[in-house]
């Protein structure tokens, strides 16, 4: 049967892709952003640790949703789906290969566990889906894993709470394991960490919130899931919410698990990067 392996989170700043397209990662500004991803990719290489499917979650920054479409979790069951035009043409990446098979039961078990999947076979994905494959694993001509996405409202209120995230990963769990076929499964939390993009606390970044959330999604992540939303905006700024996401991949690796690997950096552009590698224990 499929085995949910790992799970991994990291930010998605817009930024990162920039530089990563523009050949600038060596460059004084981004190098130590970039340093913090390259215990992950030689990790990722080894045989033993290189997923079939990525579960990918992330949140769409209206490309593909819009006020007259707002899907609380949506899952992509197409054959394909393509960079999207965010306004200065799409990212120069390949197009993200699904596992439809894999995708449309997982699709299936969510909904018969009572969770109400929006399923999307058409949509064009933005820097919230392309920018950690590209983290991970660089420029290459193809992805070297298949990646279902599951998008996340965390942008027009009402937001899933933490604790429904995490249910929803306890249940993408379950919905792995009882899929046949022998896949080494991982899932990616994307997003965060603190920041703002507007008004009068834009730039927002709070480095010792989102230390304690980085070592609690290891040692203490019960605290987590009942993180009420205000405190989300007080301390971590109007997009920090995007954490609740991180929550759905900590919610399918359940009980223990072993801290491979971790990264925190500031700022990148006007964010703080945070970044960890989580072993199914």
């Amino acid at each position: 049967m499929a085995r949910l392996s790992a799970g991994i989170a990291t930010s998605h700043v817009p930024l990162m892709g920039v530089a990563i397209d523009q050949g600038k990662t060596e460059e004084d500004y981004f190098k130590p952003i970039f340093a913090g991803y390259e215990w992950t990719k030689d990790w990722i290489q080894k045989l033993e640790n290189k997923p079939d499917v990525v579960i990918l979650v992330y949140n769409d920054h209206a490309s593909a949703f819009d006020m007259n479409l707002i899907p609380t979790f949506a899952i992509g069951c197409g054959e394909e789906f393509h960079p999207a035009d965010e306004g200065w043409g799409p990212r120069p990446v390949p197009p993200i290969k699904n596992d439809p098979d894999f995708a449309w039961h997982l699709a299936q078990s969510l909904i018969l566990d009572e969770f109400d999947m929006t399923i999307i076979n058409q949509m064009d994905v933005d820097h919230g889906l392309t920018v950690p494959l590209s983290a991970m694993f660089g420029q290459p001509e193809e992805w070297p894993v298949k990646v279902v996405p599951l998008a996340v409202n965390v942008v027009t209120y009402p937001v899933p709470s933490g604790n429904r995230c995490w249910k929803l990963g306890e249940a993408i769990a379950r919905a792995v394991e009882s899929y046949p076929e022998d896949l080494n499964v991982q899932i990616w939390g994307t997003g965060g960490m603190s920041h703002q993009l507007q008004g009068p606390r834009a730039g927002l970044i709070n480095q010792e919130w989102d230390r304690k959330f980085l070592d609690d999604l290891t040692a203490n992540p019960e605290r987590l899931r009942t993180i009420p939303h205000i405190e989300y905006l007080r301390e971590t700024g109007s997009e920090g919410i995007e954490m609740v996401m991180w929550l759905i991949m900590r919610g399918a690796l359940q009980g223990k698990v072993h801290e491979l690997h971790r990264h925190y950096h500031v700022p990148a552009s006007n964010t703080a990067v945070g970044h960890i590698v989580l072993e199914n224990g």
